[in-house]
C-alpha cells in the first residue's frame, strides 16, 4: 500500500487555508503544503517550529490535518517557544498537538512512528539530523525543507538524509517563498530496481544560475 493523491482533499484544504491566513501575507508556502498534506492524506504530519517563527504553515498543516483524518504534531524546542505556538495558533482559531523536545529534537523525532509528512527548516542546523532519523510510514512520505535559498545546492543532497530502506521516487525544488525543497519516498518494499541494463533521466536545476541539467544514470 502507498500514498494515493486525492485532487478533491488538496483543492478543499487549500482555500481552507487561504480564508484562515487572510491576516498573514505570505507567499503561498502554507496553502501549498497544506494542499499536499492533505491531498496524499497524510496521517502522521509532524513539523518542527521555534519562536519567532511564521505560523501561517502551520495553521495550513492543521487545516490539512482536518481534511485527511490525520494528527498533526509540531515539536519546539522550549518552553517559551511552546507558549508562543499555542497563542498564535488559539488566534487563527486553530490548534495542533505540540511537543516540547527538552533534550535534542531529533530525539523527539526518533520516537514518533510512521510519519507520512514531514517539514522541517533548512536554516537549523539539526534539519538533516531529524531526516536520518525520522521513521517515516509504509505508504512513503513527503519531506519538505522550507527556506532551502539559504542553502547551497551543493550542500544538500536527500539521498545522503534519509536511511538506506528508503527510496527517493522524486525530488524537486519549488522557487516559493525563500525556497522549498522537496522529497517523495517511495512505500517500504517497492523495489529499487529499474530492470537489468535500463537506465534513468534525472532532471536537476541550479538553485543559483535556474539552468536545468538533465543526466542519464
Amino acid at each position: 500500500m502507498k500514498l494515493v493523491w486525492s485532487a478533491d482533499t488538496a483543492s478543499k484544504a487549500y482555500f481552507d487555508t487561504v480564508k484562515s491566513c487572510e491576516l498573514y501575507k505570505e507567499s503561498g508556502v502554507a496553502e501549498l503544503i497544506s494542499a499536499m498534506a492533505a491531498g496524499w492524506k497524510a496521517k502522521l504530519i509532524v513539523e518542527t517550529w521555534s519562536r519567532g517563527g511564521a505560523i501561517a504553515t502551520s495553521i495550513g498543516l492543521a487545516v490539512a490535518s482536518r481534511h485527511g483524518g490525520g494528527r498533526h504534531i509540531c515539536i519546539v524546542p522550549d518552553e517559551e517557544s511552546r507558549v508562543e505556538y499555542v497563542a498564535a495558533m488559539e488566534k487563527s482559531r486553530m490548534s495542533s498537538q505540540v511537543v516540547v523536545g527538552k533534550a535534542e529534537v531529533e530525539e523527539v523525532v526518533e520516537n514518533l512512528e510512521g510519519i507520512d509528512f514531514l517539514v522541517v527548516d533548512s536554516r537549523r542546523n539539526e534539519f538533516a539530523r531529524i531526516l536520518r532519523v525520522a521513521k517515516l510510514g509504509q505508504r512513503g512520505a513527503v519531506l519538505i525543507c522550507k527556506n532551502a535559498n539559504s542553502r547551497a545546492a551543493s550542500d544538500f543532497r536527500w539521498r545522503s538524509v534519509v536511511d538506506g530502506e528508503s527510496r527517493i521516487v522524486r525530488s524537486m525544488f519549488l522557487p516559493v517563498g525563500r525556497g522549498l525543497d522537496i522529497a517523495h519516498v517511495g512505500a517500504r518494499g517497492e523495489s529499487t530496481a529499474f530492470g537489468k541494463g535500463e537506465r534513468r533521466w534525472i532532471k536537476r536545476i541550479d538553485r543559483q544560475s535556474g539552468e536545468e541539467f538533465v543526466i542519464r544514470k
